[in-house]
């Protein structure tokens, strides 16, 4: 009987023992657990989603999409919406108070211009990208057009309107060949000027670089001049008929800001710095090489 109540006495202090340890374990996490609320509030606040507004020229809308994509592996709180026209186009929408966080052009002269607004963000404007003026021709057309030489024998011709970057260097092309009239500022020769120089055959102006390519693939203009960057993935559909050196059109060099917004917050800029930064970063250059853009630019 002894030996009994002896035993039962042991098991209860062990029972007791136990039940005191595992109370010292439940409390002792009370400090950890403030710790890892602290660390998960500030994993939040880092990650606080956002989003910015990035103004692109049209030719840049294929690989800038895959460059967001990229950049959203390391960012996936960002949202990136763009916003692709012509580069004259975005530069009034930035002017009229359109917000923009990032402006990526065509052509020098509208981030001049934007500079001169004084709405580029100190420190940020930087040459990325430079590219060519190629004249394109649907596959098997028939075309007897071999070059801009003697594109006046094409029965359509698509071209960007004079305020459209690769419509500037188009026109520019012209002058130096001597088929156009040597003007001040080239942008602003008419696009019946243009038909009347090249002895009236039709032109049917477009908005943007990219409505130049559509009007060709889809057979309503027999030739037009596009970007070269803007034949990738289009290479079964049509045909180089000349790419057009740089002595004709100057180089043709795709600038990119950041653009003063003070309607963004601290969040917002930040990301707007982080994308900006990426857009100049060498995982980012190698992309702009696969869609045909020359990345050797000072």
């Amino acid at each position: 009987m002894k030996k009994k109540v002896l035993a039962l006495l042991l098991v209860g202090a062990m029972v007791l023992t136990t039940m005191a340890g595992c109370s010292q374990k439940e409390e002792e996490p009370e400090t950890d657990t403030n710790q890892t609320e602290d660390t998960a509030g500030e994993e939040e606040e880092a990650a606080e989603e956002t989003e910015i507004q990035v103004f692109i020229a049209a030719s840049l809308n294929t690989v800038m999409t895959e460059i967001a994509e990229k950049f959203n592996e390391t960012y996936p709180n960002v949202k990136i919406t763009f916003n692709a026209d012509s580069s004259g186009t975005l530069l009034t929408q930035i002017e009229e108070g359109y917000e923009c966080d990032i402006f990526f052009s065509a052509a020098q002269k509208q981030m001049d211009q934007l500079e001169e607004d004084g709405l580029v963000t100190d420190g940020t404007r930087a040459n990325v990208v430079n590219n060519q003026v190629v004249l394109i021709t649907l596959k098997d057309s028939g075309t007897k057009v071999t070059g801009l030489a003697n594109i006046q024998e094409a029965g359509s011709i698509a071209l960007a309107g004079g305020s459209v970057p690769v419509g500037k260097y188009t026109r520019q092309a012209l002058v130096n060949m001597g088929t156009l009239a040597e003007v001040e500022d080239v942008s602003l020769i008419t696009t019946e000027e243009v038909s009347s120089a090249l002895g009236g055959v039709e032109i049917s102006e477009q908005d943007n670089v990219s409505k130049v390519l559509v009007a060709v693939t889809e057979g309503s203009c027999e030739v037009g001049t596009t970007y070269y960057s803007d034949t990738y993935g289009y290479e079964d559909q049509i045909d180089i008929l000349e790419t057009v050196s740089y002595d004709l059109t100057g180089d043709v060099i795709y600038p990119v800001c950041q653009v003063t917004n003070d309607e963004a917050d601290k969040t917002q800029l930040q990301a707007a710095t982080d994308f900006y930064q990426y857009i100049l970063s060498d995982e980012a250059q190698a992309i702009f090489d696969a869609y045909y853009f020359d990345t050797d630019v000072e």
